[in-house]
């Protein structure tokens, strides 16, 4: 069996909708992008936070789905701050009461697909709670156009501390680590359009190819070639 995984728009905004059936247990790398993600195995609900390195998945085959939300929209949706999830997956009934998981769960199973009955779930769950912050968004545009963390601070009329702050909670990490994980984004979408090492690195803001290829090994847990060619 290959390992299919598929995505799509979400009707909630900026939130993308997946499913995958990995081929074998463990099989997937899954790379920081600055998103959390509500997740289904299995008949569970679960919650990915942000990641700070590659997660490897364990054992567990079978089929999964999610809804990944955009940068810093979860902590209002789950009630949990972004920071407390950093690098952990979780039950849903970690955060939230297990009578009323239970009936999401049952809910979610008895749609005709997985991957619809999460995006219902996470559509009449935004429907409750304050729209996000909208300078929630101005951060990550302008950090993802690789505008430097101080000036973005300033634009925004925020000071440095607050925008640390604020971005602890609603992207489980700091501005900077943010920006590095947006750089990365960026980095492998040209490299995969193939776009050489060298430009790649320069159109996506580091300062050498070496540079490149020392945060993709950090980050990614990979050399640049190795995470193009599916090692992993």
């Amino acid at each position: 069996m290959a390992h299919v995984y598929v995505e799509r728009a979400s009707r909630l905004p900026g939130a993308v909708v997946w499913t995958n059936t990995p081929s074998r247990p463990g099989v997937g790398r899954v790379l920081p992008d600055g998103c959390m993600d509500l997740l289904w195995h299995d008949g569970r609900l679960m919650v990915a936070g942000p990641d700070t390195r590659a997660y490897l998945p364990g054992g567990g085959s079978g089929p999964w789905a999610g809804v990944r939300f955009y940068p810093g929209t979860a902590p209002a949706l789950l009630g949990v701050p972004a920071h407390e999830l950093r690098d952990r997956r979780v039950e849903l009934t970690d955060l939230w009461p297990v009578s009323r998981v239970r009936r999401l769960a049952d809910r979610v199973n008895a749609a005709p697909d997985p991957a619809s009955g999460l995006e219902e779930l996470a559509l009449r769950q935004a429907a409750g709670v304050e729209p996000p912050d909208p300078l929630l968004r101005q951060v990550v545009t302008a950090l993802d156009a690789g505008r430097p963390v101080a000036a973005t601070a300033d634009e925004l009329g925020l000071g440095a501390r607050q925008l640390h702050r604020r971005s602890l909670s609603a992207f489980g990490y700091g501005p900077k680590t943010l920006a590095r994980i947006l750089r990365l984004r960026r980095a492998l979408e040209l490299a995969r359009a193939g776009v050489p090492f060298a430009q790649t690195a320069t159109r996506a803001g580091y300062a050498d190819q070496a540079h490149l290829a020392r945060d993709v090994r950090e980050l990614a847990g990979l050399p640049l070639g190795e995470l193009l060619g599916g090692g992993g």
